[in-house]
This record gives C-alpha cells, structure tokens and sequence, in this order.
C-alpha cells in the first residue's frame, strides 16, 4: 500500500514502510532483548516527529509475531528487524488482519473524514480486553500506540492499569514524540528507547530513492531543510516545498521596504484557493522554518546552509531576538490555528506577513 504523487514520490506509512533508516542500534537492542528472553513488555519509543518512530514500533511488532518463540526466529547473521513484505504476517498486519496485532490510533471522525483530536479510554479498554486472550497464532500479543501522546487523561489512566499489570506474552509499543507530556507512572513503566534524527545524508539518499524526479541537489536541500526527519522531508516534497521555500524566502527579501501589495495579495490568494490544501501547508511549514532558524541565529546558533546568510544577517538586524522570537510565536500560533478554528487562508497570509513588516519596521 503507497500513494505517489504527481512528482513520482512514493510515500509510505509506518504500517506498510519495509524499510528504517538511521536505527541500527535501536533495531539490534530490541531484537537481543527478545531473543535473550529478557523483552520489557512496554517500550516507549521517543525521539523527534518523523525519523520513524512508528515505522520502528511497526518494524518490530512484525518481526515479534513471525520470530516470536525461538523455534521460529532466524539465524541470519542480520541484527535488524526486516521482514520481507511478501512474508505472511506483513501481509495479514499491513490488512488489518492479524489476530495478535492492535493498534491504536486517533479514530477517524465519520462526519468529516479527517482524525478525531484524540485516542478515547474505550480504545485503551479495548487494549485490556485484547491482551488478556490468549495469542492466537504464535507466542505474543502486540499492541502498538501511535501516538500516545494523543490520549486524553482518562485514556491515560486506563492505559497505566495495563502497563501495572501486564498478561504474560503481552507487548506494548507506545510511540511518543512528546514523553514529558505523559503520566510519570506510564514514563516509569516502560523501557525507554529514544531515537537520534539520522543524518542529512541518510535522509537525503532516502528522498532520492523515494522521488526519482528529484535532483541530488533538490535531495539535498529537502533533507536539511527537515533537519533528519524523513516523514517531514517527504511531506514537503510531496507539498512542493523547496519552490515554496524559494516563494517565502523572496517575500521575506522585500523587507523592510515594504512587501508589494498586488504581490502579496496575488500569493495569498492562490493559497486560499480551492485544493490548495498541500500549497498552504507547505506555506505554513516553510514560514515557520525559516523563523525558526532565523530566532536561532540571533540567540547564536548556526544557521542552515540552505538559507542566505545575508538575507538572515540583514533581517537580524532590522528586529533583533527579541522582536523576532515575538514574530514566531504569533504566527506560529495563527498557522496553527487555521485548520483548528477554519480560519481564512488568504486572510492568515496577509497578517503573518504584516506581522514580520511591523516587526522590521519599530
């Protein structure tokens, strides 16, 4: 199961992804504490959004369900979790169809098609029922939580009744990009693995292998902008993100002379307009970005090769820290609230540019 876009890009979830860049480590850990005999029943699986925490979670769910009990687990030389898309249970957990498989996510809102803001404790309840039967077909049942950052607080404590009494056989793979936001009695009942973003060259050889029409350079560029993860990286090139950066960053030129109006409302417009969902999205993360980077260059940081350093430098010292981390914050919190509230997209454009105009020009 994948989806490519227009670009040729071909983009896989975590349930269908084969493939883990970047992890070595976390993969031979997982794989000696099975084999071992000593697997914490809980793991929780953090580190920043898209450098494949779930597609690890989802790794390792399948390789414990095919090589779960030593008679099954191959000797193969490699310490890694790969198991062959054409195998079996690849097959029956990418459908949905394993009896020993659960995973829990964010339901997805019948009315508006899109996912509901958060897991409910009836799934987490689900969770206790499913892991108090007995496994099926092998030796272990498996639950996977992505991501549990998305409980609600009766959720969470419904889950931290599991967590405090475990069935035998019983793992629960609960992925957090956020683990201070969690029950500290959930934190201290699972084994911790955090994950380390891969480096820009491995991002960028996954970008390239994933978007053939991309150039090496365009790769390149992809890959630092989403600073080691890959979920990022090919969302934006799925969003045309690299022509949009180019956009941003030639408005952001204009300053402080003042942005064109007929240039700005022209930009604006076109976002705003019918099935230019992707478009704003990529406006939305690349404005970000670069405000991002540019706050961190004024507190002494380095900034990103991708960027102009001159165009930074001059933008610094028109604002200064303190004006543009105040820049950040109010747009960051206007694109946020765009999807969340149905705000006009046209309309969150124009303010966020005015808001970098009004800062330059104190």
């Amino acid at each position: 199961m994948s989806d490519a876009d227009d670009d040729g890009a071909v983009l896989l979830g975590p349930r269908a992804n084969p493939d883990l860049i970047g992890h070595p480590e976390a993969e031979a850990g997982l794989r000696g504490a099975l084999e071992a005999g000593r697997l914490a029943h809980a793991w929780l699986i953090t580190g920043p959004k898209g450098i494949g925490k779930a597609t690890l979670a989802h790794r390792f769910a399948r390789y414990v369900l095919a090589h779960g009990t030593a008679a099954a687990r191959a000797v193969d030389g490699d310490p890694g979790l790969y198991l062959d898309p054409g195998h079996p249970v690849f097959r029956r957990t990418l459908a949905g169809s394993h009896a020993d498989l659960m995973v829990v996510e964010r339901a997805i809102d019948e009315k508006t098609g899109r996912r509901k803001g958060q897991i409910t404790v009836d799934a987490i309840r689900a969770v206790k029922s499913f892991l108090g039967l007995t496994a099926g077909e092998g030796a272990w049942r498996v639950v996977v939580i992505d991501s549990a950052d998305d409980m609600n607080r009766n959720a969470a404590n419904a889950l931290l009744k599991v967590l405090e009494e475990p069935p035998p056989q019983a793992l629960v793979l609960l992925v957090s990009h956020n683990p201070g936001g969690l029950l500290p009695t959930i934190r201290s009942r699972c084994r911790r693995l955090t994950l380390r973003p891969p480096s820009v060259e491995a991002v960028a050889g996954l970008i390239a292998s994933r978007c053939p029409d991309l150039s090496a350079d365009e790769a390149a560029r992809l890959a630092e902008v989403a600073e080691g993860s890959i979920g990022y990286a090919l969302e934006l090139a799925e969003q045309g993100g690299l022509a949009m950066l180019d956009e941003v960053s030639a408005l952001l030129a204009r300053l402080p002379d003042g942005l064109p109006a007929k240039d700005l409302h022209d930009f604006a417009t076109r976002l705003a307009g019918a099935g230019k969902e992707a478009e704003f999205e990529a406006f939305a993360k690349t404005l970000r970005w670069w405000l991002e980077r540019l706050v961190i260059a004024e507190g002494g940081g380095p900034l990103p090769g991708i960027l102009d350093a001159a165009l930074a430098a001059r933008l610094g010292a028109m604002a200064g820290l303190d004006r543009w981390l105040e820049v950040w914050e109010k747009v960051s919190r206007l694109l946020t609230a765009t999807t969340a509230a149905n705000l006009d997209r046209k309309q969150v454009v124009l303010n966020a540019f005015i808001t970098a105009e009004t800062a330059v020009r104190r």
